[in-house]
């Protein structure tokens, strides 16, 4: 996708309604087969061999009749301030979305878009749970010249004045070499591994065994050959080919999480243009992703145990829309620094977060008994565990015990790592120890502030606060600052209400 692609002249704004590309029935069926392809395999390839394997057929054939009525029903407008969606044959439905509330513009292309040269297009809103229109599909040219369109409108309607048409140079770009230091810092070839397993273990008993044999026979020969005849039968042989087996179960992770990382972020390109924060990522299906850069509510800063090998840390953000799950991590603008240097970490929120003093936050400390509290958990299921342990083993249970020590050095490490601080213009908390992970937000942005203590809290005297932002859901970040001396929670939770109160919010 190329950004400078910006004519007006692509769009048909003649004051009339339009049908979206001719192949956009075909996109349509792709998608609903995407729901439906497990119920539609078993019909056609389960049946048995009478009239009743028709149903798949007669399934297969009422979805493109959906696809084509979805076709042709669907209509859109371009006008001065918004764009006009109406769609629906017996249930019909007509939506105004003016430019100046879209957010958000995602333009997606799958393998499939890119042979067609078409792209499918969503605008979201702050707040909504779906985006306000899914435009399957348009034509790249229209799509860029549509998301250009959205940006000038919404500009207007704004008073905002575009500085220069002429595109920036990419605040960060990912080179190859970064994304293979992706690929080995994430996890992502876990996921295949684990579907391989479990494909393996619904294929039967049989089949496992086979796979698992083969491999013992493949590492046993090797042993026989390299030290002795009969090392097959020693407990040297059978803990190597354990060992070599493991060895190349952690590898193929490696290998797949790196074969992951290049396809989704290959071309990654990190923008600001006209106010608009701009992402373009990768290599068989390409994706490009925008949102206004005041509607960041969050930022999330990461560092796990191999980010810190490669001096590496991630940073995310959390926008001002309403997505939720599966959706929401395909199509919503989150990761602007998949991977970088601390230094060019800094350096990102340096720039959309200027004289907020990020950098020179000064970090309190938690309550001086908050590693008791964080122990809790972790000591609660030791002694259960040595419970049942000495109950089945005797006395050579009670060894569990000796995880007691481990959990209490394990939480003070904790407690010690963990911070909040808070500027007047930013609140920041700072976690982990092994994984390090830094949230904050501006002030100016926070929607609610809530504080809580549990019977222990009130005992030893601590509190927790939670601060709610637009965007925020249950499976991001959270900002929640725990375990902080009660008259520190207090203070600082009267103080952000106080300011809250005295400013309206950014959204």
């Amino acid at each position: 996708m190329d950004p400078r692609i910006d004519d007006p002249g692509t769009l048909p704004r003649d004051g009339r309604e339009h049908r979206l590309h001719p192949l956009s029935w075909l996109f349509v069926l792709v998608a609903q087969l995407k729901q439906f392809i497990v119920p539609l395999v078993v019909l056609l390839f389960a049946g048995r061999g009478d009239r009743n394997d028709l149903w798949g057929l007669l399934a297969m054939g009422g979805l493109v009749v959906a696809s084509l009525a979805q076709y042709l029903t669907y209509r859109y407008q371009l006008g001065r301030d918004a764009i006009t969606i109406r769609s629906g044959w017996l249930h019909r439905s007509r939506r105004e979305i003016p430019f100046a509330r879209i957010h958000n513009v995602s333009l997606q292309q799958s393998l499939l878009h890119r042979l067609a040269g078409v792209a499918e297009v969503r605008l979201e809103s702050a707040g909504g749970v779906k985006p306000e229109a899914q435009m399957r599909v348009l034509r790249m040219d229209q799509a860029l010249a549509l998301e250009a369109l959205v940006r000038r409108r919404g500009q207007a309607a704004g008073s905002e004045v575009a500085a220069d048409a002429t595109p920036a140079a990419p605040l960060l770009t990912l080179s190859t070499p970064e994304l293979v230091r992706l690929g080995l810092v994430s996890n992502r070839g876990m996921l295949v591994v684990a579907a391989a397993f479990g494909v393996l273990a619904q294929a039967g008993d049989d089949v496992f065994r086979v796979v698992v044999e083969r491999w013992g026979k493949l590492a046993f020969g090797w042993l026989t050959r390299t030290i002795g005849a009969h090392a097959h039968d020693s407990p040297l042989a059978i803990g190597l080919a354990t060992a070599t087996l493991l060895v190349a179960a952690l590898v193929a992770v490696r290998l797949l999480s790196v074969a992951l990382a290049i396809l989704q972020y290959h071309g990654f390109a990190l923008r600001e243009d006209d106010g608009r924060i701009l992402v373009e990522r990768g290599l068989l299906a390409r994706s490009r992703s925008s949102a206004k850069r005041r509607r960041i509510q969050a930022w999330s800063l990461r560092e796990g145990v191999l980010h810190r090998w490669f001096d590496r840390r991630s940073l995310r953000i959390d926008t001002a829309s309403g997505q939720r799950g599966r959706e929401a991590g395909v199509h919503a603008l989150k990761d602007i620094a998949p991977i970088a240097t601390p230094a060019r970490c800094d350096a990102l929120l340096a720039h959309f977060l200027p004289g907020m003093g990020w950098d020179t936050l000064d970090w309190q400390p938690l309550h001086r008994g908050a590693w008791w509290r964080i122990a809790l958990p972790g000591l609660v299921v030791v002694l259960l565990a040595t419970a049942l342990l000495a109950l089945r083993f005797g006395a050579w249970g009670a060894l569990g015990l000796l995880a007691v020590p481990l959990q209490l050095w394990r939480a003070r490490r904790i407690a010690d790592a963990c911070g909040w601080a808070c500027n007047g213009r930013l609140v920041a908390w700072r976690s982990g120890w092994l994984s390090k992970a830094w949230n904050l937000a501006e002030i100016g942005k926070l929607q609610a502030v809530r504080l809580s203590q549990s019977p222990l809290d009130r005992r030893l005297g601590m509190a927790s606060l939670l601060l709610d932002t637009a965007g925020a859901t249950p499976f991001g970040p959270p900002l929640h600052l725990r375990h902080l001396p009660r008259e520190a929670a207090e203070a600082l939770s009267a103080r952000l209400v106080t300011q809250l109160a005295g400013r309206r919010l950014q959204w």
